[in-house]
């Protein structure tokens, strides 16, 4: 019995945001063959590792794995396989400009479709946090739940 395929799907990469700094943020189109489609819909996405990166100047995501799907047969799709973004030129411009700069990636931070029902992901121009920014980062989290539930 296959898994249930849903119409809406919004994965959120939640390491990201306790990784790294986001300076900008950008929605991109997402080139996918039939069965990735089919996958993502189950939800079957691990962000775990992906990051982007141009090679001919086109910007790919690497390491961003789509399970293979349950139905299919031997067209199915390759889970690590790089996949090339779709975004305009001025957006492109914008992030070679800002890998330039020491430190930056770019990475996921989350995948959805939209109401035409196609895949998009929000990537993000990013720096990486050191050891205190985390502790930050936990600190103010462990703060706003406790004002959460004082609230509640």
């Amino acid at each position: 019995m296959s898994e249930k395929i849903v119409k809406k799907v919004d994965i959120k990469n939640r390491r990201a945001s306790f990784e790294y700094f986001f300076l900008e943020e950008f929605t991109a189109g997402m080139a996918l063959m039939g069965t990735e489609i089919k996958s993502i819909r189950q939800g079957k996405v691990n962000f775990q590792d992906a990051y982007c990166l141009f090679m001919d100047d086109e910007l790919y995501i690497r390491s961003l794995h789509i399970s293979p799907y349950t139905e299919g047969t031997h067209y199915n799709h390759e889970p690590m396989r790089d996949r090339k973004l779709l975004i305009t030129k001025r957006e492109r411009r914008k992030l070679i400009e800002g890998l330039k700069d020491q430190g930056l990636t770019i990475i996921p931070v989350r995948l959805f479709t939209s109401d035409r029902g196609l895949a998009k992901l929000h990537i993000a121009l990013a720096k990486g946090k050191k050891l205190y920014d985390k502790r930050e980062s936990i600190k103010e989290k462990d703060i706003k739940r406790e004002t959460d539930r004082a609230n509640y």
